[in-house]
């Protein structure tokens, strides 16, 4: 059989792909490498990544494969690339969430809670970014939660929490480098008062230069039966109390009305405060549970708390009117037990 002269070639196509390949991938390493934020341990690694969020005393990097949780006290020095920077110190929750996502959107005229595009993280995260919106309310008859809705000071609870009382108390837990400081402010005034949906809106007059932090509220179209949640309270005056547990059905009809049903324990004392899901958007507003009976927990809707912010106007308080929550002193009862000399009988 007769040879063919021509030279074999040989294809070299699958190569010439590979090194386009690896050129690409060499090509966008470099490009993600001049983005990234740079970050150079005492022991002298150098770590690149995305810096999502600055702690007091740590930060937590993104490095691709993973996230790290660095110790301020480890690091040497640390760069943000470009103007990223969230300047040490002053990262606030208003702004960005735990992760490093911008999340406030400008509110409309006249809107007064803040709504916002978060994802879904851990409850420790959550907790950490947004327990400080959560308030115990008190006044003489007893005590409940609350939450802010904004940086104005304006706030949520129960109806029944401040329920014929006008002296009203807020008390605010404000991080420190020692754990939490209290805040308490005495001048709260009653913005609108729902007895039906058992909500209402107050504000507290006497901030001052106090900044605080405000919670987002999420969307009840969104959530789901089993969906993980948290709520933040005071049960039984022990501030500062986090449970957790999961949805156990999103619409349960009590006197013509629904409440979101979860296992997470409540207690006296949680009433007013929020249930979250875990991107840290409020999802409803706790009001009752089963003291006696364990996972009976129930809140009220997002979307009525919505509509009642909206329409506040129309339920807006006034003192003036007996029926919407001004208390009353009893007259003292009599201290002569006889009858009056006009109801006795004539001999």
């Amino acid at each position: 059989m007769q040879k063919d002269p021509r030279p074999k070639t040989q294809d070299t196509r699958p190569k010439t792909q590979v090194c386009a390949l690896v050129c690409a991938l060499v090509l966008f390493c470099a490009c993600a490498l001049c983005w990234a934020d740079t970050i150079v341990l005492k022991e002298g690694q150098t770590l690149t990544g995305d810096i999502l969020a600055e702690k007091e005393t740590q930060l937590i990097v993104d490095i691709g494969i993973t996230v790290l949780t660095i110790p301020k006290e480890n690091i040497l020095e640390y760069e943000y690339s470009g103007d990223k920077s969230l300047e040490a110190e002053g990262a606030d929750v208003n702004d960005v969430n735990d992760l490093g996502v911008e999340t406030d959107k400008p509110r409309p005229a006249g809107q007064l809670y803040h709504t916002a595009e978060l994802k879904k993280t851990t409850i420790e995260r959550c907790v950490d970014a947004f327990s400080e919106a959560v308030l115990k309310v008190s006044s003489p008859a007893g005590m409940g939660s609350g939450f802010f809705i904004n940086e104005d000071g304006y706030l949520i609870t129960n109806y029944h929490v401040i329920e014929k009382e006008t002296k009203i108390e807020v008390t605010m837990f404000q991080q420190a480098k020692n754990g939490f400081e209290k805040k308490e402010f005495k001048k709260v005034k009653i913005e609108a008062i729902n007895p039906f949906v058992d909500l209402a809106l107050l504000r507290v007059e006497d901030l001052g230069d106090t900044k605080v932090k405000h919670i987002y509220l999420g969307d009840i179209d969104s959530i789901r039966v089993g969906e993980e949640v948290f709520a933040i309270g005071n049960p039984l005056g022990l501030e500062r109390t986090v449970t957790d547990g999961v949805i156990s059905t999103r619409n349960r009809a009590f006197e013509g009305l629904l409440y979101i049903q979860t296992n997470a324990d409540i207690n006296p004392g949680n009433s007013g405060g929020p249930l979250f899901n875990l991107a840290g958007e409020v999802i409803g507003v706790i009001n009752m549970g089963y003291i006696f009976y364990g996972g009976l927990g129930f809140a009220i809707p997002i979307n009525y708390v919505k509509h009642f912010i909206e329409n506040r106007e129309a339920f807006a308080y006034d003192k003036d009117n007996p029926n919407t929550g001004y208390k009353y002193l009893q007259p003292d009862r009599r201290r002569n037990k006889q009858k009056p000399k006009f109801l006795k009988k004539s001999d």
